[in-house]
């Protein structure tokens, strides 16, 4: 699929864009290629693009001492960017890595705004965006604090069961905030029984 498809089916899942709309998108973007390891936003950075993941893994994370914390793990069909950094423009209190090769459509915050003030479908484009991070945000908190650390690992493998093997352990353990030998002893349990189990 072309890179721009991926991302043209993916807006319209959330609005109707004509095909003059888009080529002023496609025009404003460009295609990144990032290798495995590489970061993409460093802490203390401030965030200029954002970017929607056509192929790859990226890993958000954040210091705490010297250990990392991993926040979110993001995969094709989603937009990311260290996203208070972008939208304040205060230096970014998170890491972006790039957990595989990625090939990322970039657009950085000055075409962006460039395009908010060209037409109101471009301002409906904005207001998506800013839904969508809240939505996952708001998603995640809840996960976090309303599941035990047995319902947060049966969530993460029943919904993303494509990451668990993309995704090294240790990152998994951090992500869903469980003891990495409590995520080894609940990932051997679903070996034995690899039934899927629900959260109750």
């Amino acid at each position: 699929m072309d890179n721009f498809r991926a991302l043209q089916e993916f807006l319209g899942r959330f609005m109707p864009l004509s095909g003059e709309d888009f080529a002023i998108l496609k025009k404003k973007s460009s295609v990144i290629h990032i290798r495995k390891k590489d970061i993409i936003t460093d802490a203390g950075d401030t965030e200029l693009y954002l970017y929607f993941v056509v192929k790859g893994l990226i890993r958000e994370y954040f210091y705490k001492g010297s250990q990392q914390v991993t926040t979110d793990l993001i995969s094709e069909g989603t937009i990311t960017g260290s996203v208070t950094s972008f939208f304040t423009g205060a230096p970014s209190h998170f890491c972006l890595q790039a957990m595989e090769p990625c090939s990322l459509i970039a657009i950085h915050k000055g075409a962006l705004e460039d395009l908010y003030r060209s037409n109101r479908n471009w301002e409906k484009f904005g207001r998506i965006i800013t839904t969508h991070f809240l939505l996952q945000q708001e998603k995640q908190i809840l996960n976090y604090t309303r599941l035990n650390p047995r319902e947060r690992f049966l969530h993460f493998v029943n919904e993303y069961s494509h990451l668990v093997q993309r995704v090294p352990q240790k990152y998994l353990a951090s992500f869903l905030q469980i003891k990495p030998e409590t995520f080894s002893r609940m990932k051997h349990m679903i070996r034995k029984n690899p039934k899927k189990q629900s959260v109750s």
